[in-house]
Parts: C-alpha cells; sequence; structure tokens
C-alpha cells in the first residue's frame, strides 16, 4: 500500500513528477488528498491441457449406417427438440452406445443445436473436458484460471454457463463407465436450456436417480447381418451374413470388426462362410484383427476387462470369479438356483468366491452390464451372458484353472439334473452342450457321462432332436478325447441310437446299434449289462424296419442273457420283457403274449412299482397286445389304465401320452364307439404335429390311422383325402408290408 499524506505534500511551485515500470503505479496528490491501492498478483493464465475441441463427436468407428435402433432415435431426437434432463443409454461394452451417441449428436446439429462432447472416461479428461465447455459457453480466461487452480468450484462454473446459454444445446458425456468421477464434482446435472446423454455401462447406480434410462441390447439377427453386408458387400449374401451375426452374438463392435476384416483384407480373400468357419477356433481373436487400435475398448477380447478391474476397484474381484464360472457355461438363461443351492462349490475356486459374496458379486455383474436377468414364462429368475463375452473370459483363463472351473460347473449342473422337471432339463440342456464345448482331456471323464445323462433325461421327457443332439455331440467329443472304444463314447454312441429311432431314423439307428453292441462285447464282454442293454434296444429299428423275425430273436436273446445275468425282476430284464409284449403280439404270436402279458405287468408293479416309467411300457404293450389278440372289451380297460399312467409319469403333453391315446382310440373303434374314437384319434395327431412335426414318420403314421377311424365311422371322403396326402410317404419310411399300412390301404384299394 502507499500513502500520501498532508505533511508529505509538495511545496507549491514545486513539479509534481512521478513515473513507474513494470507493474507498478505512482499516484501523486496535491492538497488534501489520500489514495489507497491494493495489489493482487495473478499468474498469468497457465496452457491448461484440455480437449481439442468439444464441438466435434470424438467417436472411433462410427458406421456410416446406422441399423435398427429406432424406437431409441426416435425418443433422443424428441429429447433433444424439447430439452428434457439427463437421458442415460447404458449397455454391456460393445453394444453401440458410442455409435447412438454420435447419432444423436449430429442430429443434435441439424436441430440447430449446440452439440458439446465430452469423454468421462478418466477423471482429468472429464475434468478438463467439462471446463472446455464452460469455455465454449462463454466463461472467461480468468474464472478458467480460477476453476483450473481450485479457487472457484468447476462444476459449478460449468453449469452456470449451460443454463445461461443463449443456445438450446446436446451435451453428450461418453463413456461414463465410473459414476463416481461425475458424482464427486457435480458435474452431472439438468438445465432448462438443453439435453444432457450420458453412455454407460453401468444400470443402476444411484446417480442416474432422476434420470430417463435407456437400456441398449445387441441388434436383431436381421438388423445384423445387413450391418455386414454394409461393411462387405462383396463377402457374401445377406444369408451367408446372418451366419456370421448369429455366431458374433449381433455385438455391434464384433458385427463392425468383423466387416472391416473382411473388406480390408490383402493377403486372405475369405468370403463370410469363410470366416464363420474359422469363428470356431479363436473368435475373440480373429474379431480383433479387424481393428489396428490398442484401446481396449475397441478389441472385443479387452472391453470387458475394462469393467472387471473397476470391479476390482470398487471391492469386487469375487465377480471376476463368478464371471469366469459363468463363461463354462452357454449363452442361454442360466437359472440363479444353479448357484444358490451350490455355493459350497463356489468357495473352492481360485481365487475363492465365499458364498456370503455371491450375491454382491452378481449384483456387481448386473449392475456394469456384464449380465442381464431374465425370467421364461412360467419359470425360475435366470441370469444370461453373452456368448462373445463367455468365449472370451473362458479363453484367456490359465489351462490349470479352466480345468477346475469347468469341474465346478459340471458339478453344478449334475447336482440339478438329479430333481430336474421338464421345464429345467430344458434349461439345463445348453449349458451341458457348452460344457462338451470347453472340455478338455483332464476333465472330459466328467463332462461326457453328466451329458449323457442329460441328453437321456430328455429323451425321456420326450425332446428327441435336442436328446439326439446332445448324445451325438457327447460321442464325438469322447472319441476325440477318449477314442471310439471307450465306454463313454459307447454310452453316448447308445443314446444316439435311442433318439435316431424315436427322431423315425430306423435304418440308421439299426446301423449304429449293431456298431456299438459289436464294440461294446469286445471290449465290456457279450455279458455285460451295457452290451445287453443295446442288444435289447437295437431290437426296436429292426421291427419297425419291417425285419420282425430279426427283431425277435434278438430280443429273445437278450432277454435270455438278461434272466441268466441280472435275474428275472432286474428293471432293464423287465423293460426288455415289457417291449417284447409289441413285438409278440404284432406277429402273431398270440399264445406267447398271453402268456407273458400280464405276468410281465405284475412284475414291473410288485418291483419297480406302479408308477415307474418301465411299468408305463407294460401297460401300454399289454393294450396294444390285447387289441391284436382279439378282445377289444379287455383292451379298452387296459388301454384307460395305460393312459393314466402315462400321463402320471410324464404330464399331459408327452409324445408317449398321444401314443396311449392312439391305442385306446383304435380299441374304441373296435368296439364301434366311433363318436369317442374319432376326437380322440385327432388329438393324437395334433400332439404328434406339434411335439414331433408334422412330417415325422410317427405323425404320417397316425393321420393314415386316423383315416381308419374316420372310414369305420363313415367319413370316407376325409379318410380319403387323408390316405391320399399321408399313404405314400409313410411307407417309405415303414415298408409297404407294414400291418398298419397294408389295413389302410386295403380301405380304399383304387
Amino acid at each position: 500500500m502507499t500513502a500520501a499524506y498532508p505533511d508529505d505534500l509538495p511545496v507549491a511551485g514545486t513539479s509534481v513528477e512521478g513515473r513507474a515500470s513494470g507493474q507498478g503505479r505512482v499516484y501523486q496528490a496535491a492538497r488534501d488528498q489520500m489514495i489507497t491501492e491494493h495489489h493482487h498478483h495473478y499468474q498469468a493464465p497457465a496452457s491448461w491441457p484440455g480437449p481439442d475441441s468439444v464441438r466435434v463427436a470424438l467417436a472411433e468407428r462410427v458406421p456410416k449406417i446406422l441399423r435398427n435402433r429406432s424406437r431409441l432415435r426416435a425418443a433422443l431426437s424428441e429429447a433433444i427438440a424439447r430439452p428434457s434432463g439427463i437421458h442415460v443409454v447404458h449397455g454391456m461394452g460393445g453394444c453401440g452406445k458410442t455409435t447412438l451417441a454420435y447419432w444423436a449428436f449430429h442430429e443434435a446439429l441439424r436441430q440447430s443445436r449446440i452439440g458439446l462432447w465430452v469423454s468421462a472416461s478418466e477423471r482429468m479428461t472429464l475434468r478438463a473436458s467439462m471446463l472446455a465447455v464452460a469455455a465454449d459457453r462463454g466463461a472467461s480466461p480468468g474464472e478458467l484460471s480460477a476453476a483450473h487452480l481450485g479457487q472457484r468450484a468447476g462444476a459449478d462454473l460449468v453449469w452456470h454457463y449451460l443454463d445461461r446459454s443463449p443456445e438450446p444445446w446436446l451435451l453428450v458425456i461418453d463413456n461414463a463407465d465410473d459414476p463416481t468421477l461425475l458424482e464427486e464434482g457435480g458435474w452431472l446435472r439438468a438445465s432448462p436450456v438443453g439435453t444432457v446423454l450420458v453412455t454407460s455401462r453401468r444400470a443402476t447406480p444411484s446417480l442416474w436417480r432422476g434420470a430417463v434410462m435407456h437400456r441398449l441390447d445387441v441388434l436383431p439377427l436381421e438388423d445384423a447381418a445387413q450391418v455386414l453386408c454394409d461393411l462387405a458387400p462383396e463377402a457374401g449374401t445377406l444369408h451367408d451374413a446372418k451366419g456370421v451375426a448369429r455366431r458374433l452374438g449381433c455385438l455391434p463392435l464384433a458385427l463392425d470388426l468383423a466387416g472391416s476384416y473382411l473388406s480390408h483384407q490383402l493377403l486372405e480373400s475369405w468370403t463370410m462362410s469363410d470366416y464363420h468357419d474359422h469363428l470356431q477356433d479363436d473368435p475373440a481373436g480373429l474379431i480383433d484383427q479387424g481393428t489396428e487400435s490398442s484401446d481396449a475398448r475397441h478389441l472385443v477380447s479387452r472391453t470387458w476387462q475394462i469393467t472387471l478391474d473397476q470391479l476390482a476397484a470398487q471391492g469386487l474381484p469375487e465377480a471376476a470369479t463368478l464371471l469366469q464360472l459363468l463363461s463354462c457355461f452357454g449363452p442361454e438363461p442360466i437359472p440363479l438356483y444353479f448357484l444358490a443351492g451350490n455355493a459350497t462349490l463356489l468357495s473352492g475356486l481360485k481365487p475363492p468366491l465365499p458364498g456370503g459374496r455371491l450375491e454382491a458379486s452378481l449384483r456387481g455383474l448386473l449392475d456394469h452390464s456384464l449380465a442381464t436377468l431374465t425370467q421364461p414364462p412360467g419359470g425360475s429368475r435366470c441370469v444370461q451372458v453373452h456368448g462373445l463375452l463367455l468365449d472370451s473370459i473362458h479363453g484367456s483363463l490359465p489351462v490349470s484353472q479352466r480345468t477346475a472351473y469347468v469341474e465346478a460347473a459340471s458339478r453344478i449342473l449334475s447336482q440339478d439334473l438329479a430333481t430336474a422337471d421338464s421345464a429345467r432339463l430344458r434349461l439345463i440342456a445348453p449349458h451341458a452342450t457348452a460344457l462338451l464345448n470347453r472340455a478338455g482331456e483332464a476333465i472330459v471323464t466328467s463332462v461326457v457321462p453328466l451329458a449323457v445323462r442329460v441328453a437321456q433325461a430328455i429323451h425321456d421327457a420326450g425332446d428327441y432332436a435336442a436328446a439326439l443332439a446332445l448324445a451325438a455331440l457327447a460321442a464325438a467329443t469322447s472319441r476325440r478325447l477318449q477314442g471310439a472304444e471307450h465306454p463313454d463314447t459307447l454310452a453316448a454312441r447308445h443314446q444316439q441310437g435311442d433318439s435316431l429311432r424315436r427322431m423315425a431314423n430306423f435304418s440308421e439307428a439299426d446301423q449304429l446299434l449293431l456298431q456299438v453292441q459289436q464294440l461294446r462285447g469286445e471290449v465290456l464282454g457279450d455279458d455285460h449289462p451295457d452290451t445287453l442293454r443295446t442288444a435289447s434296444l437295437r431290437a426296436m429299428p429292426l421291427f419297425l424296419l419291417g425285419r420282425r423275425d430279426e427283431s425277435l430273436d434278438q430280443m429273445r436273446r437278450a432277454i435270455e442273457a438278461q434272466r441268466r445275468v441280472l435275474g428275472d425282476n432286474h428293471e432293464e430284464t423287465l423293460k426288455s420283457r415289457a417291449l417284447n409284449l409289441e413285438y409278440l403280439a404284432a406277429t402273431g404270436k398270440t399264445d406267447e403274449f398271453l402268456g407273458e402279458g400280464q405276468v410281465t405287468v405284475t412284475a414291473c408293479e410288485r418291483f419297480l412299482g406302479p408308477d415307474h416309467p418301465v411299468t408305463a411300457i407294460a401297460h401300454s404293450n399289454y393294450a396294444y397286445g390285447l387289441i391284436h389278440a382279439g378282445t377289444p372289451a379287455e383292451a379298452e380297460d387296459a388301454a384307460r389304465r395305460a393312459l393314466d399312467l402315462r400321463i402320471r409319469v410324464h404330464g399331459l403333453d408327452h409324445p408317449l401320452v398321444y401314443s396311449a391315446k392312439l391305442v385306446l382310440s383304435w380299441a374304441l373303434m373296435l368296439r364301434g364307439d366311433h363318436d369317442r374314437a374319432v376326437p380322440l384319434m385327432r388329438e393324437a395327431v395334433a400332439g404328434r404335429e406339434r411335439l414331433l412335426g408334422p412330417d415325422h414318420q410317427l405323425t404320417l403314421k397316425a393321420r393314415v390311422l386316423l383315416a381308419e377311424r374316420l372310414s369305420a365311422a363313415g367319413q370316407h371322403e376325409e379318410a380319403q383325402h387323408l390316405l391320399r396326402d399321408n399313404l405314400p410317404a409313410a411307407e417309405r419310411g415303414y415298408g409297404t408290408a407294414d400291418p398298419d399300412l397294408v389295413r389302410a390301404r386295403a380301405l380304399f384299394p383304387n
């Protein structure tokens, strides 16, 4: 401070002159004047680090054409037109959040709004970019300097100028995967002047309260395929593109990388079909070849690790353990009871996942969009993870850890299988398939037997196509890792043959079961129970192929050996005896059938129980045999008991229930009760059409037998129509000598 006091006044007539240099000043006063000056010295504004621009959407790898997302685009377009607070687009890494934000940014420009783009991927980047927004909206260098130096609240400065902007705006805050960065400084606010659009992998943080939430998922298949065609139009057809898109799980990032790879090949000239085939080996590695960037956000194999690192930093390293366990399963829904009922298994993993941390770990995966919750109609809640994420996580596991995780996943499925009903089986099946695909030599001895058990359970539940696919994969996996003669391989092929028979591939089933019977005889011995089980099963396709003498001989020898090795009343022996009732009756061996029929039914009820599946076979085949024996009244009573038992054992909607209805309808027809016989037969046809398909051999034969019922009821026109449309195809499957078809053809010889 400088001052001029009265005692210091210059003498009259004296020259008053002063000079200052630099930033100094001289104040001179005459007479009674006092001047006081305060000096506040600031450094000149420094060159603060910041983005080159906030008026440009700094997004990499944005497609020229944005497919789908029409509903969300319409919502965002309206939000831009009428400033409406905060909108959060959330979803897993690679689902196209930034691409959508890029579109919204340019939509704002089209609507004559100011577009502002900020990255929230790091704390310093967020702060510098938001202060750059303040500068764009009119903040002075001095105000910005004070904010940078911590002498003024940065967020308050930014929102002061955003709220007073003369033009409406859209502020995009991209990659806000750690919402605490926005929360710490109060950077996220609503404004009456503009709209805020946030992209984030986080779905449920408290910071989003009050925001409009938009969940972004993968693309529909048709649009995903079109993305590939947009990027690589010369690489294949839309049909080819659908195959690749399906394998990529329709994930936009993966589609973009795959399309870029196909369109920029130099040394190779792969088509989309070629690319699809090569995805089987190392999907994430191949997909990542479509980018030159090393940024983890643009690599399928690394983008998930960003989120796992964030979870670990938040005190949830166990979330990675849970995700690694889930990576052993498939991309289909995984019931939560798989995890809840096996907490002790999870604590043995490395790193361990204690039961008390399971809930928090699962919530972490859900909150960070690494997984989603689903609930099938009438089913239990499930967790679901994208297939590429599963492949990437599982592929990154060291081999030693991979074995432990697959073993744990296998034990989880095995424990649930023991009590699974048909609904649970449908959920288990795809994960048994995934375990087979994950299995290596160290774990195959656990996984293949489990897969065979699942296939058998699915077969027994009536889903023969799914059982066939799983058994075939189990057989191929076991053959590759253990050899063609390993007992596990033979068990899988046995189940494969049984499902082939149910799928009406009779010749293929016979050939396969013959091979299995011979190999089991060589490896296990001719009298081994497994060898005898295959021998008994092979009698079925032989019978259906019309080779009835061979079938009877095959079954007779199997039963004799089973009685000798296992005993008369062992489950396997009783099953063969129950099956043999049909063969005896259909080949005219009525006396032998009548001698064995009731005895077998009684033995099954006594030694296996009245509601055992083998007891149901015995009742059904006994009713069928009574029809051939010419006792329709007894047959009707037996058929009703058989139908009731089939329903108790299998439920209302099962192929074997409709077979039982067919037999009861036949008995009713023979008794002249056409009013009940025809509707019941229509039910059998409709059930087979729905469960087995309209072209399945059993469905074709059911329509032929419906024609027989209609003809007996005097409805000849519909009967002729059904025979004309179905009899030739049925004869191609069963042969012209099949007794049912011979009877049907005789109805209308011309």
